[in-house]
């Protein structure tokens, strides 16, 4: 799959401008180098991943409930296989600082492996979300792993740290997703996180096939995840 080929269709069809189309192209090195950088502190290889021409704005009419998705995790389950998918917004590519794209995608990858383990043990039904922006905020933090338990690089600790210590927030790239991207009238996707849900029925998930090796990973990553958590209560 070509990551940038829906950006290349809103350019052939007059939706992005020439100079945004170059700009994420020329950019679009920053999120390869960190798909590699990630690669290589956890010894997993990292899902597909792919560039959506828009910023995808979610919440309520309560402008306290609204915020920028700068990119999410998209599971797609057939039968006896699941694929999770990644999408990023085309601002984020093309405006985000390089700590800020790997943190993200750092972040996306954590939900990956929490999605897979869950599927795995058979624990996801039905996952529903919170409507409430800052409720989501909160589920968000509490059951990803530990970065500490997948990444053996203490700079993309860092990253994930520093930028997700409540849910993600970054002004500067805001300012510019308002002055370069809305302002300028580039398509703005719009979702409601009351519909962003994951349902699954019980023969769809013992149908599911996983990599034996991705298990095994997992496996050793949720004992060293376990014992973190403890000495963060002791």
């Amino acid at each position: 799959m070509n990551p940038l080929e829906k950006v290349s269709q809103s350019f052939e069809n007059d939706i992005i401008p020439k100079t945004t189309y170059e700009l994420i192209q020329k950019r679009f090195s920053l999120v390869s180098d960190g798909i590699m950088r990630i690669e290589k502190a956890s010894s997993i290889k990292y899902p597909i991943i792919y560039v959506e021409p828009s910023i995808i704005v979610s919440g309520n009419t309560n402008s306290l409930d609204i915020g920028i998705l700068y990119a999410r995790t998209i599971p797609l389950i057939s039968d006896d296989s699941i694929h999770v998918v990644i999408q990023l917004s085309a601002p984020l590519v093309a405006y985000g600082l390089k700590g800020t794209i790997h943190a993200i995608l750092a972040h996306e990858f954590l939900h990956y492996l929490e999605l897979v383990t869950r599927l795995s043990n058979n624990e996801l039904i039905s996952d529903e979300i919170s409507s409430n922006l800052f409720e989501n905020v909160y589920f968000d933090n509490t059951r990803l792993l530990e970065p500490r338990s997948v990444f053996n690089d203490n700079t993309l600790i860092s990253h994930i740290t520093k930028r997700f210590p409540s849910g993600f927030r970054d002004y500067k790239l805001e300012d510019k997703v308002l002055k370069f991207w809305v302002e300028q009238k580039l398509p703005v996707s719009k979702i409601s996180l009351d519909t962003n849900t994951v349902k699954l029925n019980a023969t769809q998930l013992s149908n599911i096939k996983f990599d034996e090796l991705l298990l095994q990973q997992l496996e050793i990553i949720k004992t060293k995840d376990s014992k973190l958590r403890k000495k963060k209560l002791y």
